[in-house]
């Protein structure tokens, strides 16, 4: 089959590779019908995340027809259409009996390797590195899906691709990074980052009641998008304070929620500032670039929650640990736990309540996916999402 690999830094390549089998009896096989390439692959492709491998099978985000179902998988068929959420749960474990998919305790088979950086090891991760179990991921024709008792949503006929695809990552986690906010009415919410998450996540607080949403990011595109389809507000950081402009837009007290939806990758309108940690992440003494994370805990007002769904993946230099303590703030963060999100967020695509392929921008084949990474990477073409059809 064909699937697209990751072969070094900022390079990716579509190749032949072996057909998945199935190895476990919970076990699954999908044929893939689509697949996106997530704001999280890119720290993949810059080398970003450790236990990256040549030839490692990328993409967390997919669906698609099963084909092959072991023998105790007993809620699907062959020809059952299905979206797959990111993260692999087994469903049995403590944590995934509490909702916590994404702290599966089972499905991490290099769960000692991520210990050492971590403490203790999150779920297994489709096709995001070794640390997460080197799983095969799904920017592929074929995929392997452990625990396919647990983790597959079948997919209704009217619900077309690009509404359920957004169901495997990016739509549960902005909602949970809303949801996070314990929003009440007469909230304010501002959110870090116009890219696909961020989108959804303003989108999910306007859902879960805010009043306002105040959306931040330097793409005037993708600040378009924040003010068409999330009713945000925005604020362009190239071109705005932002620390005095939440503050001008809150009567001085700030927002009552500040969404992290950056991560390590981030960029600083001073290119001062900017420069002191590209600098030091480059020469790898620190791993994250985390101005999204300094600015959302200044900001946010005093007792307020600081919601964190941006990727990080090391060690927080210049961490304003000050302000966190003394002003009382609560922060909550998680990779997703999809498998709780995936029913209920269907339910509100076929009610019509939300659309969340507004966030697509570009349609390609599997075959072009390097030219995906590139666009994507490096905002051309207005792009915020890449779906690639197989």
């Amino acid at each position: 089959m064909k699937a697209t690999t990751w072969v070094g830094k900022d390079k990716v390549k579509v190749v032949d590779v072996p057909d998945p089998k199935i190895m476990n009896s919970r076990d699954a096989i999908v044929k893939i019908s689509s697949t996106a390439i997530c704001g999280s692959d890119l720290h993949l492709y810059h080398g970003y995340i450790p236990a990256m491998r040549e030839g490692d099978i990328l993409g967390h985000e997919f669906m698609g027809e099963v084909v092959e179902v072991g023998p105790e998988v007993g809620n699907l068929a062959v020809g059952d259409r299905v979206v797959v959420p990111f993260p692999i749960a087994c469903g049995r474990c403590r944590s995934c009996q509490q909702g916590l998919f994404s702290v599966c305790e089972n499905s991490n088979p290099n769960a000692g390797f991520a210990e050492k950086l971590m403490g203790h090891s999150p779920a297994g991760i489709f096709g995001y590195s070794h640390l997460t179990g080197g799983y095969a991921g799904g920017q592929a024709e074929y995929a392997r899906v452990p625990f396919a008792d647990v983790g597959p949503l079948k997919v209704p006929d009217e619900v077309p691709d690009d509404q359920a695809l957004m169901l495997a990552d990016i739509f549960p986690t902005g909602y949970m990074g809303a949801e996070m906010c314990d929003i009440t009415p007469g909230d304010v919410v501002a959110v870090w980052g116009a890219g696909p998450v961020g989108l959804l996540a303003a989108a999910s607080a306007r859902l879960l009641g805010a009043e306002r949403v105040i959306v931040i990011d330097r793409y005037p595109y993708r600040l378009r998008l924040a003010a068409d389809r999330a009713g945000a507000e925005v604020l362009n950081y190239e071109e705005t304070d932002v620390l005095d402009a939440l503050n001008e837009l809150t009567a001085g007290r700030g927002p009552d929620a500040c969404i992290d939806a950056v991560g390590l990758e981030g960029h600083h309108g001073n290119a001062a500032m900017y420069a002191y940690d590209r600098a030091k992440q480059a020469a790898r003494v620190e791993t994250e670039r985390p101005f999204a994370l300094r600015e959302a805990i200044l900001a946010c007002r005093s007792g307020g929650v600081v919601s964190v769904i941006g990727a990080y993946g090391g060690f927080v230099d210049k961490f304003p640990m000050g302000a966190f303590m003394n002003r009382s703030l609560i922060m909550r963060t998680g990779q997703c736990h999809v498998q709780r999100y995936t029913r209920p967020l269907l339910e509100r695509i076929r009610r019509g309540e939300i659309d969340p392929s507004f966030v697509i921008s570009h349609h390609l084949p599997l075959k072009d996916a390097a030219k995906g990474y590139q666009i994507f990477q490096k905002k051309q073409d207005d792009c915020t999402k890449v779906v690639l059809k197989v």
